[in-house]
């Protein structure tokens, strides 16, 4: 690119998934556009990133959850002269106990973070991609957009699902353009994820062998996103508990999948 290091755009870049993708684009040559609610903990992660990497890090703090908060974060990026040559949709939460359980107030700022923001932003980044020939768009959906819904958190699958298709959506749109979109659905993920929605004691009870680090997640998702893949799940047993949702009568996996969630997911 002429010298000019690439620029990748990273949502929910504090911990996590986000942080890991942020630390695998520095290690392969770009600068960060890093943003999350959290300042202190992205701007530590924008000192480790030019200390470790050399790369530049711009630290945009935001609440994806507020209305009209994706659009403005698009004009400071281009305020600042950036542009977005990546953008991991990462940022995102789930809500535990059942969907009357809840105010709407908390459903609503999830679907916003969840839905709104992603398209928003998608929709924001295309024209520059497309004007270079060239971009990459990962979102991070989840193996639970391939499972049969389950009582409690009621609206997270039915978001990965709709991102997963969303994904698929603007990949066949964007191809020719030389723009990658792909949809990333990892299963469980050693992250903060199960602390910050309290479902750690639950989980933990999983079986080991169901769960992967955030590096693996992520060095499969860009192994992915090379080959150009509108969708990929990261993990052998992930993609083998996948093909059985697709395969096996419907009845049977709904039924399984709640027997099996009513250990770990709280429903109340």
């Amino acid at each position: 690119m002429n010298g000019v290091r690439p620029q990748a755009l990273v949502t929910g870049a504090s911990a996590g998934l986000g942080a890991a993708f942020a630390r695998a684009y520095a290690a392969r040559g770009s600068d960060l556009i890093l943003t999350a609610r959290r300042e202190a903990r992205l701007t530590a992660l924008a000192h480790e990133l030019e200390s470790r990497y050399g790369a530049r890090s711009t630290v945009l703090p935001c609440d994806l959850g507020r209305p009209g908060a994706a659009g403005a974060l698009f004009r400071e990026v281009d305020a600042r002269g950036l542009t977005v040559d990546v953008l991991v949709n990462n940022a995102g939460y789930g809500v535990p106990g059942s969907y009357r359980g809840r105010p709407w107030q908390v459903h609503a700022e999830f679907q916003q973070v969840m839905i709104e923001a992603v398209a928003e932003l998608c929709y924001l980044v295309i024209p520059g991609m497309r004007a270079r020939g060239a971009g990459t768009i990962l979102n991070v959906a989840s193996l639970a957009g391939h499972m049969p819904g389950t009582a409690g958190h009621t609206l997270y699958g039915p978001a990965k699902a709709w991102l997963i298709k969303f994904s698929e959506c603007l990949h066949d749109e964007l191809f020719d353009d030389g723009i990658t979109v792909c949809a990333l659905c990892p299963g469980f993920t050693y992250t903060e994820f199960h602390d910050v929605n309290g479902m750690r004691p639950h989980v933990s009870r999983l079986p080991r062998a169901l769960w992967m680090t955030a590096d693996e997640v992520v060095a499969q998702g860009l192994a992915a996103v090379a080959r150009r893949r509108a969708s990929y799940i990261p993990g052998r047993i992930n993609r083998l508990i996948a093909l059985a949702a697709r395969l096996l009568p419907r009845p049977l996996v709904r039924a399984a999948v709640a027997s099996w969630a009513r250990d770990f997911r709280n429903a109340d």
